[in-house]
C-alpha cells in the first residue's frame, strides 16, 4: 500500500484515477477546491480542501500526511480560459506546480505531472517523448514551464502526457464524447473541427497507467494516449452513429472558418511505444472507448 496525494481530484482524471487506486488497496489524500464530489467511502480514503496555489495550505497537508508519492493533475486546462486569463493560468498551472514540488520534496515524494499533447506545435504528428517543444497557445506554454520544473525536482519523478481524454461524465464534468452527445440529444446543432487530428484517450486507460508508474516506479516522460487517430468531428460523427443520433446536426470546420481564442495545434497524436515497451500499457480501441462510456450502469 502506497500513500498517494492527488490533486485535482474533484476532477474528471481525478475521479477515475482514485477509484482504481482504492482498488489496489493504496491510501487515497485526495485534494481538490472546495467541498468533496467524489463518491467514494473508504477508511483508505481521506479528503482536504486545498487551493494549489496557497503555499500555507500546501504546506500543511502535506505536513499532515506525509504523501510518498504525488500525482498533480489539476490545472486550468481549457485553452480559450488560459488565453484569455493569463496571469491566473501562469499563477495555477506553474506556480501552483512549484508550490506543489517544494512540498514534495521535504517528504521526498515521487511526483507525477499531468501534461498535455499541446506541448508540440502540431506540425507533425506522431510524436514521441523525445520531441522538441514548441506551443501554439498559452495553455501549452504553461504546461512546458511547468514541465521544466518537474524535470528540475531532486528526487524521482515522471512525466505523463496525454490527448483528448474522453469517458463516462463525472459529477457533471463533460468530455468532448459525452458533450457532444448531449448536445445531439437535445438537438442541437454543433460546429466540429476536421482539420485537426489527435489520439483520444479513454479515461480508465490514462489511469491504468499512471497506476502503473506508480506501481513500478517509473520516471522520465510517458506518453500515454489511445492508439487510434481521429478528428474531433470523426469523433462527434462516430458518436452520434453509435447512439442513433442525428449526424446531420454536426457540421465540419476549420481554423481558416472557425476561430477561437486559443490556436489549437492541428496534428498531434502520440508515439505510445516507450510506454508499451516499459510498462505494457495497452489501450483500447477507440471503438470500444464509446461502448464503455456510454454503457449502462451494472
Amino acid at each position: 500500500m502506497k500513500k498517494v496525494l492527488v490533486t485535482g481530484a474533484n476532477g474528471f482524471v481525478g475521479y477515475y484515477l482514485i477509484r482504481q487506486l482504492l482498488e489496489k488497496n493504496n491510501f487515497v489524500i485526495a485534494t481538490g477546491i472546495g467541498a468533496k464530489r467524489l463518491p467514494f467511502r473508504s477508511h483508505l480514503l481521506a479528503y482536504e480542501e486545498m487551493d494549489i496555489v496557497d503555499k500555507k495550505a500546501v504546506s500543511k497537508v502535506f505536513e499532515k500526511h506525509s504523501p510518498i508519492v504525488v500525482v498533480h493533475s489539476a490545472a486550468i486546462s481549457k485553452p480559450d480560459e488560459c488565453e484569455s486569463n493569463r496571469d491566473l493560468a501562469y499563477t495555477i498551472n506553474v506556480e501552483g506546480t512549484i508550490n506543489l514540488l517544494k512540498a514534495a520534496a521535504l517528504q521526498k515524494a515521487f511526483f507525477i505531472f499531468l501534461s498535455t499533447d499541446f506541448v508540440f506545435d502540431g506540425e507533425n504528428g506522431m510524436y514521441s517523448e523525445e520531441d522538441s517543444l514548441k506551443a501554439v497557445n498559452y495553455y501549452g506554454e504553461t504546461k512546458i514551464i511547468a514541465e521544466r520544473n518537474v524535470k528540475a525536482y531532486t528526487y524521482l519523478w515522471s512525466i505523463v502526457r496525454t490527448v483528448l481524454v474522453y469517458g463516462a461524465s463525472f459529477s457533471g464534468r463533460e468530455n468532448i464524447v459525452t458533450s457532444v452527445a448531449k448536445a445531439l440529444q437535445k438537438g442541437d446543432r454543433l460546429s466540429i473541427y476536421d482539420d485537426q487530428v489527435r489520439t483520444p484517450t479513454y479515461v480508465e486507460d490514462l489511469a491504468k497507467g499512471i497506476i502503473a508508474i506508480i506501481e513500478k516506479e517509473a520516471t522520465g516522460i510517458y506518453h500515454i494516449s489511445g492508439k487510434d487517430f481521429r478528428t474531433p468531428y470523426q469523433i462527434a460523427v462516430e458518436v452520434a452513429e453509435y447512439l442513433g443520433l442525428d449526424k446531420t446536426l454536426i457540421s465540419k470546420v476549420t481554423r481558416e472558418n472557425f476561430v477561437q481564442p486559443a490556436l489549437r495545434p492541428l496534428k498531434t497524436g502520440f508515439d505510445i511505444t516507450k510506454v508499451r515497451k516499459d510498462l505494457g500499457y495497452e489501450p483500447i480501441s477507440f471503438e470500444e472507448g464509446l461502448k464503455k462510456t456510454f454503457a449502462l450502469p451494472s
